[in-house]
């Protein structure tokens, strides 16, 4: 199978775990990304079993609605039963790295309202340790440089993404060559830099669920 192909079987995988789980009246918060993509496009054909949608982006919630799918604004919704979304990497306790699509802060957001997270993503994402892919920060624009030396002195080298805004009108750095072994308290350091909006550690609220697709089918891993 290649790539697209296990994006498509997790994808199909997490649908099949929500439906029955779901009712007329229920929001599914939705992700942003390639794998994420495909999670919607296999929603789509059950878009009368469900309410509606929050979405992580506006890329998502333009997908959502080209399927006929309602996307509501998550402060007029009281709560989410399920986010899906894909992940950058994903160690074995379902710490993520995300934001490879600058949509991490919002993705954050709907992950903390939603009562589980299912991580969708292929083999290849998993590793041992976090941080081969660049960690993404969101930074406020005057907050550049700041921020930058104050991720050196972390151990990280920053670089600047260059030509890309976020949805809030925010910057992105993408921080190399960290080795992550305790993310949870990496997550916390690196948001308590003043200019960072957050970054892209999924620890301190990791996923629920991780629907891992292989070439031997789609595994499971819990927390």
């Amino acid at each position: 199978m290649n790539q697209d192909q296990l994006k498509q079987a997790v994808a199909q995988a997490a649908v099949d775990h929500i439906l029955p789980r779901l009712d007329s009246k229920s929001v599914i918060g939705v992700g942003t990304g390639s794998t994420a993509n495909f999670f919607i496009d296999a929603l789509a054909k059950h878009r009368m079993e469900f309410d509606g949608a929050v979405a992580s982006s506006e890329a998502t919630a333009a997908r959502l609605k080209g399927h006929g799918i309602p996307v509501y604004d998550l402060n007029t919704v009281s709560e989410l039963e399920f986010y899906v979304d894909g992940a950058d990497e994903s160690d074995e306790h379902l710490h993520l790295i995300k934001g490879g699509g600058a949509a991490l802060t919002r993705e954050k957001i709907v992950a903390a309202v939603a009562r589980t997270f299912i991580c969708i993503a292929d083999a290849s994402k998993l590793v041992p340790v976090l941080g081969t892919f660049p960690l993404p920060v969101e930074v406020i624009p005057m907050a550049r440089s700041h921020v930058a030396r104050e991720l050196v002195k972390l151990g990280g080298d920053p670089v600047y993404r260059e030509g890309v805004l976020t949805d809030n009108g925010n910057i992105i750095l993408d921080v190399h060559n960290m080795s992550i072994v305790d993310p949870v308290k990496l997550e916390a350091d690196i948001n308590a830099i003043v200019g960072v909006v957050t970054n892209g550690l999924f620890a301190a609220r990791p996923a629920d669920l991780l629907l891992l697709g292989t070439a031997e089918g789609v595994k499971r891993i819990s927390r």
